[in-house]
């Protein structure tokens, strides 16, 4: 870490931004497609690979990748990681879209794992793509002994009860509440449901490199971001594109369920994500100008149309 000025960090998501999402997606497609097993082993292994592979914006990939970079780790290890958070990453998103939860036939612009095999299979699928990702952070291939052990441990923090899954818990109890929950309720439930991914994936450099000073600051960058996105989030569901979302949009109001817009009104959405986006970008000061792919993605997270 240095003190280089923040301000080097760029205010757009630029082209050099999206060029660097997009090789970064690449090549976490080809480290996944070699880790996944073969379509040929069965209904769940092409459930996986459906789930898992041709799609997404990588977010979380880049976060790794770039997060190691930051912190001096080397590259190999990083997509390891940055593999091992996409399977987490697609797992949950082939259970969240089951009928038992948030009851999506669309996901990327096609069929969702149940609606195009079963749901028996969407949950095995989910299931296994769980646990490959602890099978890849566990290998000796993903560095020395006391990165993995980290890393495996800040994985299943935020991928469990107080994590996602907490999450994701709070957002189905609060379908059947008295009352529709307040902004500090809110905010809580999408700092574990979709934060706590987001959060390990940035930290995941640092726990690489052994070095704690570079895991607080990038924990504190991630929770602002993981803020900035959900509430984009929000704004797109009432005002984006289905055709270019590839899924859904207005199933939040049309459920009556409490979101950052329906508190916050559209406008006041786009300024708590903008405050957060700021929050994320001034996190990353202690490291200067080496984070402007960091920063380009909190300004992605809340300029994107998807």
């Amino acid at each position: 870490m240095n003190g280089a000025p923040a301000s080097a960090a760029p205010r757009a998501a630029d082209a050099d931004f999206a060029r660097r999402l997009g090789a970064a997606a690449a090549e976490v497609e080809a480290a996944l497609d070699a880790l996944l097993p073969a379509a040929a082993e069965g209904p769940v292994a092409e459930a996986m690979r459906w789930a898992a592979l041709g799609g997404g914006k990588r977010l979380r990939a880049f976060l790794a990748l770039e997060s190691a970079a930051l912190c001096g780790a080397p590259r190999q290890d990083a997509l390891r990681a940055a593999a091992a958070v996409e399977c987490v990453h697609a797992y949950s998103l082939v259970h969240d879209d089951l009928p038992c939860m948030d009851d999506d036939d669309m996901r990327r612009g096609r069929p969702t794992v149940h609606v195009k095999w079963d749901e028996a299979t969407a949950v095995l699928a989910g299931d296994a793509l769980q646990a490959l990702a602890f099978e890849i952070l566990a290998a000796p291939e993903t560095g020395p002994a006391e990165a993995r052990a980290a890393l495996c441990a800040a994985l299943a923090q935020a991928a469990g009860a107080r994590g996602m899954v907490g999450g994701q818990a709070l957002d189905i109890a609060a379908q059947t509440a008295p009352a529709p929950l307040g902004l500090e309720e809110i905010t809580r439930l999408q700092a574990l449901k979709t934060g706590a991914l987001i959060r390990f994936a940035a930290v995941s450099g640092a726990l690489l490199a052994g070095d704690a000073d570079a895991a607080r600051a990038l924990a504190a960058y991630a929770d602002a971001l993981g803020l900035a996105f959900q509430i984009r989030d929000d704004i797109l569901d009432v005002e984006g594109d289905a055709a270019q979302m590839g899924k859904r949009v207005g199933k939040d109001d049309a459920a009556g369920k409490a979101t950052f817009v329906s508190l916050l009104g559209l406008d006041g959405a786009r300024r708590a994500a903008e405050e957060r986006a700021r929050a994320a970008e001034a996190a990353l000061a202690p490291f200067g100008a080496a984070a402007a792919p960091l920063a380009g993605a909190a300004r992605f997270a809340v300029e994107r149309r998807s």
